[in-house]
């Protein structure tokens, strides 16, 4: 496998599941920014992009295409259930 190939865990991830692991990625200034950010480079709503970015939390190829946003996601849901 090439630089240019992509991995066997990137090939179990969508285009838009890439997408919306590369955005949460990102540092945002405010949440206005991000839903901006949402809508134009996804074409989603912010309450469908957190549904899907909800789901991938569970899903082994996002945890192995970005373990780190994909534990601090996590951590943070597990806060707010704890929280209750």
């Amino acid at each position: 496998m090439t630089a240019d190939e992509p991995s066997p865990t990137d090939a179990q991830l969508s285009e838009r599941d890439r997408a919306l692991l590369a955005l949460e990625r990102q540092g945002w200034a405010s949440p206005g920014v991000k839903e901006r950010a949402i809508r134009e480079r996804l074409g989603i709503s912010p309450t469908r992009y957190y549904q899907l970015l909800n789901a991938l939390l569970d899903d082994p190829a996002a945890l192995a295409h970005d373990p780190v946003t994909i534990n601090r996601l996590r951590r943070v849901r597990e806060a707010r259930r704890a929280r209750r």
